[in-house]
């Protein structure tokens, strides 16, 4: 049964995902559309002050898209997103990171009768419990059917 925008609270919480983080995958991906040496060139990332390999932040945020349909969209009547607010990165991922996503539901308001939008939180946390990214999605989501 999907979640629709009925089904959504202002502040509920939930946490899923699990999505470990390699290096091939980090070098595979910057090199494709960011390919900045301390992406890509685990030597020269040593001498940054990085002081080591780390994953772009769009790849960072690409996970995160990941783990957010797999978690969550994919039950939802998601009808896309009308933006991201607040984007913003906050350490770096390195290879071996393990990463994971809390949503919260900041706000929500109807749109039409066929549609709602909610502005929901999503934080992606590292395995230390820390904060690596986190964006404010604009999500368009359907409502029940009467």
């Amino acid at each position: 049964m999907p979640i629709y925008f009925e089904d959504l609270a202002v502040g509920e919480t939930t946490e899923f995902g699990e999505y470990e983080v390699t290096e091939d995958e980090i070098i595979e991906f910057a090199g494709r559309y960011d390919p900045q040496f301390f992406h890509v060139d685990p030597e020269k990332a040593e001498e940054t002050m990085y002081g080591g390999l780390i994953a772009s932040g769009w790849h960072t945020a690409s996970m995160t898209m990941r783990m957010l349909v797999d978690g969550f969209l994919s039950e939802a009547a998601s009808m896309g997103a009308k933006g991201v607010d607040e984007l913003r990165w906050y350490r770096p991922v390195r290879p071996g990171d393990v990463l994971r996503v809390r949503n919260e539901v900041l706000e929500k308001a109807v749109e039409s009768d066929e549609r709602g939008l909610a502005h929901v939180r999503t934080t992606t946390l590292n395995g230390n419990d820390e904060e690596v990214f986190s964006m404010v999605g604009l999500v368009m989501f359907g409502r029940k059917p009467e």
